[in-house]
């Protein structure tokens, strides 16, 4: 997995990893979903968010995170690094990582990065294999916004495996994610997110199986805290816990 970052120059987050081979290679090549879907191109992204209440639904999330000096958050499928930003501007002195597939997407991260004088950790990596690159029990948050319902359901399965591992023993999970849609008026509005994404990797986040999921990854106590109704239908915040050993 080809990495870059930007770092902090605070002792206490994993390092990243140097080199790279065959493997590396390899990893980088898999193949994602793009943040603005199958169809839209990357610049695109960060103007559709905006139409989908992005600015409450991020705060919201940022609310149950509620960065504090020195922990290490990792914000897995980070894209424009809205979210990283947002939690940086809240807590500068929380190292944040952000880490995203697609060099494209990263490479609009760095320049909002740059432009808000923010230092943040950027690196390339699919969610995945977030240990081979963090460590486990290397983080204290975890966060994550509009991925698993881009995701295949054993991916899905993968990526919150992942957030388990790399999360230290009383670690947290805070996701934002297109959630169960309740309503006929969600439902529909939805679809233009099936439509992007694909109905296949998009229609369990529909049915409501992401609490089960987290819970089937190993986490406790999982609950969907809030819930945002939008043109393209709801998005759901999850908190949960790694339970101490």
């Amino acid at each position: 997995m080809t990495q870059s970052s930007e770092t902090t120059g605070q002792s206490s987050a994993p390092p990243a990893p140097s080199g790279s081979g065959p493997r590396d290679t390899a990893r980088t090549a898999r193949a994602f979903t793009p943040a603005a879907g199958r169809f839209a191109p990357t610049g695109l992204y960060d103007p559709v968010a905006a139409l989908v209440r992005e600015r409450l639904w991020r705060g919201l999330l940022a609310m149950h995170v509620a960065p504090r000096p020195q922990e290490v958050i990792v914000d897995v499928g980070c894209g424009t690094g809205s979210q990283a930003l947002l939690l940086h501007r809240i807590e500068p002195a929380a190292h944040i990582i952000g880490i995203d597939p697609d060099p494209r997407i990263l490479a609009v991260a760095r320049r909002k990065a740059r432009a808000a004088g923010a230092s943040i950790d950027w690196r390339q990596g699919m969610g995945d294999e977030l240990a081979d690159g963090l460590g486990p029990g290397s983080a204290d948050t975890a966060v994550s916004s509009l991925v698993l319902h881009q995701c295949p359901l054993p991916m899905k399965r993968a990526i919150l495996a992942a957030l388990h591992t790399v999360l230290r023993p009383g670690g947290r999970l805070v996701l934002a994610d297109y959630g169960l849609q309740r309503t006929r008026l969600m439902r529909t509005a939805f679809r233009v997110v099936q439509l992007a994404d694909g109905r296949a990797d998009t229609q369990p986040n529909a049915d409501g199986i992401l609490p089960a999921l987290i819970a089937e990854a190993g986490f406790d106590r999982v609950r969907e805290v809030e819930v945002v109704s939008t043109v393209t239908g709801s998005i759901s915040v999850y908190v949960a816990r790694r339970a101490g050993d």
